[in-house]
């Protein structure tokens, strides 16, 4: 099952304003939770399928080894007509849920000693995710 909101005031949303700058008051700019981290260098959008694919990898790779913290989850919907329909006639259903990724923001955060796996694993994240990243410590 992909990750999406359990409950949502409105179903679908509008796009909103650039979220390409760099904001100082997030939270997820410094190592919290872990010792190594994944960092956003870019913005972009992140969907669900994607932080399930990465968070899936880092289980796969860490093998209960270590603590794994995901600070980013989908909260925005993208809408998208279906094929060959008309334009008009209202606004398209829910597609897909994606993260706004701003740049600078820690992705995910591991806890564990075994330092050399873990930049194994968070490098085959990299390759999986659509923003580019940094692993840092």
């Amino acid at each position: 099952m992909l990750y999406i909101p359990n409950n949502f005031k409105y179903k679908k949303q509008q796009k909103g304003k650039s979220f390409c700058r760099i904001n100082k008051n997030v939270d997820f700019l410094q190592l919290k939770y872990g010792s190594i981290g994944l960092k956003a260098l870019t913005c972009g959008r992140l969907t669900s399928k994607e932080i399930k694919t990465a968070h899936q990898l880092l289980n796969k790779k860490l093998k209960r080894r270590g603590f794994i913290k995901v600070n980013v989850y989908p909260q925005n919907s993208i809408s998208k007509k279906p094929l060959e329909i008309r334009m008009g006639k209202g606004k398209g259903n829910v597609d897909h849920w994606v993260f706004n990724v701003r740049p600078g923001m820690i992705l995910f955060e591991v806890e564990t000693e075994f330092r050399a796996l873990v930049m194994k694993a968070l490098k085959l994240v990299q390759i999986r995710l659509s923003v580019d990243t940094k692993i840092i410590f």
